[in-house]
């Protein structure tokens, strides 16, 4: 006999909720189907559900996200890095205690010792005709942030390596719930053929149809809940062993839409925007904004970076701020909407011919002007740098781009040996970007604080004074 099993699953949603009652409605739609004709069926999700750049998710801290994996049915979710590092500690401890799901994820620990009730390593499942499945869940280890916050997250090819040998023996069927992103799923395809199913995120890369390494199989369902995930197993009772793997990465564009969830994000909204309605200042007059020039407000705000990180020098890209301040009553919700990035301030430290190098890169047109998406940048463009205690003197190149000739750091001249420190968005300390910042030695993240609540401080002790 031929048993058929189904996983569905979600990645990487980063709180795009206007994608979430298609994702629903069809979920109940095949767990309607999987019902009737008796089979087994899972409902999974693969980290990132949360993302604070939306203001039902900074308003209640990630609680509505469970409780709408809740309502849909979802049976196993593991961790990503929006729900490890963007949260406090306390409030990730408490974050899944009303799921009605198992968090599964073997590699995150508490600093303290006192690990939350919810987490789990690993866990079994077993169909209607007794196919035990056991499920192991793994998350990016970005202990620069999670350390600061009281977590470490272990090395997942050594937690893998400690785990798998009982695992493989309690279960017919190995599926790894793998927030690591592309690179370290094929390379654990690679070392653990003990492994069926790697059902992978993170880096938002998406296989229609699966792909296979030796005789794992790999799926994973891009962004923003614009594709859902389905995997097949085909389990023969006889043979006792796996027959057929199949999977799917399925469009949600045509999906029926869920009116109860459409009606509970309608309340959640409702209620974000009373949990962020508090005004932090009243404004005379608004306060404009602009990507590829130095606004007033962008200018206090990097000032405001400068102080509270005691650096030498500060620089934010204008693209950081999405809006202007209109005049009369700026509330909470105003300050997420107009900087609604997940971003952290950092200071570096380099050399001041490592600076220079960084100054100019930032003045080139190729960096102004770039759409950036990621690195916790939820905006267009990256825009102007803006820059406090750094002074800069240009001139104008035939092609229209400005070439720096002179950098002067808090009124005396670059010193290229010298060391200085640097305060930034965490933003430039991943990939490419400013590659003299990411490559640094020396980091320091800010930590939970994130650049709109600079922002808001510099309303609050900037803007009411002057």
């Amino acid at each position: 006999m031929e048993e058929k099993i189904f996983l569905y699953y979600t990645n990487d949603l980063h709180s795009h909720f206007e994608n979430l009652p298609q994702i629903i409605g069809h979920f109940k739609e095949e767990a309607e189907v999987r019902e009737r004709n008796g089979q087994s069926y899972w409902l999974i999700d693969i980290g990132d559900h949360v993302d604070r750049s939306h203001p039902i998710t900074e308003a209640m801290k990630g609680k509505a996200n469970v409780e709408l994996l809740n309502d849909a049915g979802y049976q196993l979710a593991t961790l990503g890095n929006n729900e490890g590092i963007t949260l406090n500690h306390e409030d990730l401890f408490h974050l899944y205690d009303q799921a009605d799901f198992q968090l599964v994820c073997a590699n995150l620990s508490s600093l303290d010792g006192l690990e939350p009730g919810w987490l789990k390593p690993v866990s079994f499942a077993t169909s209607v005709n007794g196919v035990k499945i056991g499920f192991i869940g793994l998350t990016a280890p970005f202990n620069d942030f999670y350390n600061l916050l009281g977590w470490n997250v272990g090395n997942p090819f050594s937690i893998l390596e400690q785990h798998l040998p009982d695992l493989a023996a309690q279960a017919d069927i190995v599926v790894l719930l793998s927030h690591l992103g592309i690179t370290d799923d094929e390379e654990i395809a690679r070392r653990f053929p003990e492994i069926d199913v790697i059902i992978g995120g993170h880096t938002h890369h998406l296989f229609r149809d699966g792909e296979y390494i030796n005789e794992t199989l790999l799926t994973a369902a891009g962004k923003h809940g614009k594709f859902v995930g389905e995997v097949i197993l085909t389990w023969d009772h006889e043979q006792r062993k796996l027959v057929q793997k199949e999977a799917y990465a399925s469009s949600t564009d045509n999906f029926p839409k869920d009116l109860q969830t459409e009606q509970k994000l309608l309340a959640y909204q409702e209620k974000s925007d009373d949990l962020l309605g508090e005004t932090v200042i009243t404004l005379r007059e608004p306060l404009e904004f602009g990507w590829f020039k130095e606004t007033f407000i962008m200018k206090k705000l990097v000032e405001t970076l400068k102080e509270w990180t005691d650096a030498d020098c500060a620089m934010l890209n204008a693209g950081l701020l999405l809006d202007r301040f209109e005049k009369g009553a700026v509330t909470y919700g105003d300050i997420h909407r107009i900087c609604p990035h997940p971003i952290n301030p950092c200071l570096v430290k380099l050399k001041g011919d490592e600076l220079l190098e960084v100054i100019r890169a930032s003045f080139t047109k190729q960096f102004t002007e770039l759409k950036l998406k990621g690195f916790g940048f939820r905006g267009e463009i990256i825009g102007r740098m803006v820059f406090s205690g750094a002074t800069m003197t240009t001139s104008k190149l035939p092609d229209g781009q400005e070439r720096v000739e002179q950098v002067e750091i808090n009124g005396s001249p670059l010193d290229m040996n010298k060391q200085y420190k640097v305060a930034t968005a965490d933003t430039f300390t991943f990939g490419r970007l400013l590659p003299e910042v990411a490559k640094a030695e020396y980091k320091q993240f800010f930590m939970p604080e994130f650049l709109r609540d600079l922002l808001a401080d510099t309303l609050r002790e900037k803007v009411a004074a002057r």
